[in-house]
């Protein structure tokens, strides 16, 4: 016979301590119709030694220690099991009897294969054979009980001892129509005793009997004759099942796949409370309220709330099976406040639920000095179930259960069915409630990270919108900006971080700042791309690193529109990175989507991005948006950009006017992605408000540009600032002059209350300011201007730079 090879170079797998179990393993193969391996478990390498990789593949019939027939090795069509004991080969070559249990199984795709299992020896048990025959006898969810020859009771399990509502002691010696007198209990012990004459196992139709509570159980008895080792007959068992009890179970599970179906549909606290009411009534309670902790618990346990306190509820939801619910006194949104000591209060203070017949004195003192408890006596209820709405070790609130129309009491199983099911509801109102806790706490941070007030800046005519999404996936992370630039520019910004919630606006957050950095050093707008693009990869890292790789994604895919506007050359100068184009108003009512070349969305890296320059007439509209605008589901792409134009074409008096047309147009409902809205209008700084002056690289025209500047500054009425702008005049052409390369030029800017001074030079060398010593003779013209301008910086071009001193006029 063939057998499996040993390989020398490859020991036998070592056993791991840790993994042996103190209980027998099951080995467990899978072999195809073919008689190949195809599935080996951890308990069948344990018990013949064989790891997976040297099994998997190969014939079963080298696994045997005999030969067989090729006959004897396939199993006959119509056979599905099989069981008996076969001599098996263990991997270091000794013979093994194992008993074997087989199964012929069909795979979904219709390929028959055969599950051969058997245990696996552990280390030796202490035997429990007799313990474990006690405890099924006393705790079988069926009635049992052993009579004696004379049909006199000898042992009754819990169960038959709730059922007859006797202890074993009260009843032992006792025949069961002494126990039970009923003509049921007598035909039984009739068919008792023909099983104990004929030795056959006998049995009693179902039949009905009260029990204590009035409640009506179906049962269905069986009687064996039990029989010594010599065969005769020593007693008779009688087994009892309730089919009432079976049906009951069977309709508890049917409304717990009801609830699992309709209970937390939405991420509403209302209305998860209705859909428990309307889960429960009729089919376990006649009436039922819920009633939540208004406001709701904070933390992560519910505080300690004394019973002997009154508490105070809001009526979240009703449901009777009385027309209009007239039971409950307080309407839904209503406040309802229990007494100390009330069921509802003692339910809070412990957390756990109790069921209460009308009867009981808790009961009776509820109503006594509860006006709001009349409805217990008003409508007849007999029974009543208060239970906790608890999730998340948190106490949200409480159901409260009535019976007053089916005669059934709440029994312990009612009880332990309305916690699965107001477990169910508590959890998703606490889903829905920390849902809204984070949405909120998202909304505040996305809104403390936007601009709270546009800044002051006379390029442009500016007015915005920002609208959070309305979907349970959370705020996402939409942005814009305006950020004022030197030489009168302004700088727009659009941007939509991917995916919602805190981190999207934690990243929009970082990204906003790392814009304003940038700008702020006048880098063009494909550069700025560029560099963001290097920051989402880092964050992306920073997060791979921290979380794993499974969230290293957060930022990639971030595209964003960055815009610079010149109101002294009306040049506007774009570059985006996978955002949508902005769309442009001219003055005449024409509106289309400027050519700017998609780039890259963020996060990619190595891709380049491409800056484009434009000339706007004055008065033209710039409308920079996200994709949340367009990409709604009422229109597709084409017919969204149609209603944007038609809204921007619209005359209006206000930019306000044409953000409501444009979101009034497009937006029918709450959009399912944020949406920003950025539209500016184009002003122009005509020759009146500025002036150039090519100057020669001589140190004699210092003194002549400060002739220029204060005939200039007169031409403006600004005398009074004269003598600080010659100073920095005078400075910063020197700087031109002694460290820069001709051609240098001088432009002034005057901006409604800002005056800009500004000298640029072919050089590409930016200076840099620092402290002069007491006998340096230069290194203090920057630190003046510093001191003079209120702020100042470095503007590079693609030849030279520009240093420019802005100051304001608020004071002359």
């Amino acid at each position: 016979m063939e057998r499996f090879p040993i390989p020398p170079s490859e020991p036998p797998e070592e056993s791991d301590p840790s993994r042996e179990r103190e209980s027998a393993d099951t080995a467990a193969a899978t072999i195809n119709e073919q008689g190949i391996v195809i599935g080996w478990s951890e308990g069948a390498r344990r018990l013949l030694g064989y790891a997976t990789s040297e099994v998997i593949g190969l014939p079963a019939a080298r696994l045997l220690a005999d030969v067989v027939s090729d006959a004897a090795r396939r199993a006959p069509p119509r056979q599905e099991r099989w069981s008996g004991t076969v001599a098996l080969r263990h991997r270091d070559g000794h013979r093994m009897d194992v008993r074997l249990l087989t199964h012929r199984a069909t795979s979904t795709g219709g390929a028959a294969k055969w599950l051969v299992v058997s245990p696996v020896p552990g280390r030796p048990r202490t035997p429990l054979s007799e313990s474990l025959r006690e405890w099924a006898f006393t705790q079988s969810p069926c009635l049992l009980a052993i009579f004696d020859t004379d049909l006199r009771l000898i042992r009754a399990n819990a169960g038959m001892e709730r059922a007859l509502s006797f202890p074993e002691a009260v009843m032992r010696g006792l025949r069961l129509p002494d126990i039970a007198p009923d003509p049921v209990s007598d035909a039984t012990e009739q068919r008792m005793r023909l099983a104990l004459e004929t030795g056959e196992p006998q049995h009693v139709g179902a039949f009905t009997r009260p029990s204590g509570t009035g409640a009506e159980h179906d049962w269905a008895t069986s009687l064996a004759p039990l029989r010594d080792p010599d065969g005769q007959v020593r007693a008779v068992c009688l087994a009892a099942h309730d089919r009432a009890g079976l049906e009951r179970t069977r309709q508890q599970t049917s409304l717990l796949h009801d609830a699992d179906a309709r209970i937390g549909t939405t991420l509403n606290s209302a209305r998860t409370a209705q859909e428990l009411s309307d889960v429960v009534v009729p089919r376990l309670a006649d009436f039922v309220v819920v009633d939540l902790l208004d406001p709701p618990p904070r933390g992560d346990e519910s505080p300690a709330r004394p019973a002997a306190e009154p508490v105070t509820l809001c009526r979240t939801a009703v449901r009777s099976v009385l027309e209009g619910s007239l039971e409950s006194p307080v309407g839904v949104g209503g406040t309802t406040v229990y007494p100390p000591l009330s069921p509802p209060a003692e339910c809070l203070a412990t957390g756990r639920g109790a069921v209460y017949g009308t009867n009981d004195p808790v009961i009776a003192r509820w109503v006594a000095q509860d006006h709001g408890a009349a409805w217990i006596r008003e409508y007849g209820t007999h029974s009543m179930m208060t239970v906790p709405l608890r999730a998340g070790g948190i106490t949200l609130g409480l159901a409260l259960f009535g019976r007053h129309q089916r005669r059934e009491p709440f029994e312990p199983d009612d009880l332990r069915l309305a916690e699965r099911l107001t477990t169910r509801a508590a959890v998703s109102i606490h889903t829905a409630r920390r849902r809204s806790r984070d949405r909120t706490n998202t909304m505040t941070l996305q809104r403390s990270l936007l601009p709270q007030t546009l800044p002051d800046q006379t390029a442009l005519e500016i007015a915005s919108r920002y609208l959070p999404a309305s979907t349970e996936s959370g705020v996402g992370g939409d942005w814009f900006d305006v950020i004022p630039l030197s030489g009168a520019r302004v700088a727009l910004v659009v941007g939509d971080v991917v995916g919602h919630g805190m981190r999207a606006a934690a990243t929009m957050g970082r990204l906003r700042t790392a814009v304003r950095t940038l700008a702020d050093v006048d880098l063009p707008p494909d550069e700025l791309l560029t560099h963001l693009d290097d920051l989402i990869i880092h964050l992306s890292a920073d997060e791979a690193g921290a979380e794993g790789a499974g969230d290293a994604a957060g930022g990639i895919g971030t595209t964003c529109l960055y815009v610079v506007y010149d109101p002294v050359s009306r040049h506007c100068t774009l570059a985006r990175a996978g955002h949508p184009p902005p769309a442009v108003v001219s003055p005449d009512g024409a509106v289309y989507l400027l050519d700017v070349p998609v780039g890259p969305p963020l996060g990619l890296g190595g891709l380049p991005f491409e800056t484009v320059e434009t000339e706007l007439a004055e008065g033209s509209i710039l409308a920079l948006y996200t994709d949340g605008l367009l990409q709604t589901r009422e229109h597709d792409i084409d017919d969204a950009l149609d209603g944007m134009f038609a809204a921007l074409s619209r005359p209006a008096s206000t930019l306000e006017t044409v953000c409501d047309r444009v979101l009034t147009g497009l937006l029918t409902h709450r959009p399912e992605d944020d949406v920003a809205l950025l539209v500016a209008r184009t002003r122009a700084l005509h020759d009146d408000r500025v002036v150039v002056w090519d100057l020669p690289s001589d140190a004699s025209v210092v003194a002549q540009a400060r002739r220029r500047t204060a005939d200039q500054l007169t031409a403006w009425g600004l005398d009074e600032a004269t003598f600080v702008t010659e100073l920095m005049v005078s400075e910063l052409v020197t700087n031109a002059i002694r460290y820069g390369r001709p051609p240098i030029q001088l432009r002034l800017i005057h901006e409604n209350s800002t005056l800009i001074c500004e000298v640029s030079d072919s050089s590409s060398t930016a200076p840099h300011m620092r402290r002069a010593r007491t006998f340096d003779e230069g290194g203090r013209g920057l630190l003046l201007v510093a001191q003079l301008a209120q702020r100042w910086g470095t503007r590079h071009a693609p030849v030279g730079k520009t240093i420019w001193a802005e100051q304001s006029l608020a004071g002359y």
